[in-house]
């Protein structure tokens, strides 16, 4: 049977674009029980019966085999510790013709630009783990069984004031990462399009796969 859609981790983005009358029901999973209560509060706000929440890690879904179709995540893949895992987890919970659609932000296919991303994302937010390439991405879904595709790709400015702020990103580390934007290559300023103030711009996909048996 199929049971609509779940999201991994954080499904704020699509309750402030859903209105009353989908009937889709919608599965919310995160590992932090604040940003799920955040979520029930909004879904009550807006009236919208078909959300239910779960706190759990993505690498392990408490879940039977009911075949969701979509499994669905934005901007949280790079916190997670065992991509392949977790693409197992969700090919096992997809229906057949079901299909997952990933949005994150991805490392450069430059070693030195993307060594310098790694380094002030992980200065901005401890929990981060990686930003895998295009190529990455692709490769590990195909080793999961998926047959993948790059749906859409785009530069996502960031504010660098707002961007630490929103992390409640210590001083130390803000400065050692206005450090090191400060002594880039100029190759890696110009790939970031680092400004005066520290803004920059990452880079970000949105990834499409079925299941390569269907």
């Amino acid at each position: 049977m199929r049971r609509g859609r779940i999201w991994l981790r954080c499904v704020l983005w699509w309750l402030r674009r859903r209105r009353r009358g989908c009937s889709t029901l919608v599965v919310a999973c995160d590992l932090t029980p604040e940003m799920l209560r955040t979520v029930e509060a909004v879904a009550a706000e807006r009236g919208l019966g078909n959300l239910t929440t779960m706190e759990a890690s993505v690498e392990q879904l408490p879940l039977a085999e009911v075949g969701f179709d979509w499994v669905l995540s934005r901007y949280s893949a790079h916190h997670w510790h065992q991509l392949p895992r977790a693409l197992a987890e969700a090919r096992r919970v997809l229906a057949p013709g079901g299909r997952l659609c990933l949005v994150d932000i991805v490392g450069a296919a430059d070693p030195l630009a993307d060594t310098h991303l790694q380094a002030v994302e992980l200065l901005r937010d401890p929990s981060h783990v990686r930003d895998f390439s295009e190529r990455e991405w692709l490769a590990a879904l195909a080793e999961a069984g998926f047959v993948g595709k790059v749906a859409d790709r785009w530069r996502l400015p960031i504010d660098f004031a707002s961007w630490v702020a929103r992390m409640r990103t210590p001083e130390p580390r803000i400065a050692a990462i206005r450090e090191l934007w400060s002594a880039a290559p100029a190759e890696v300023i110009a790939h970031y399009k680092v400004q005066p103030d520290f803004s920059f711009q990452m880079e970000a996909v949105r990834f499409e796969a079925f299941l390569a048996a269907d």
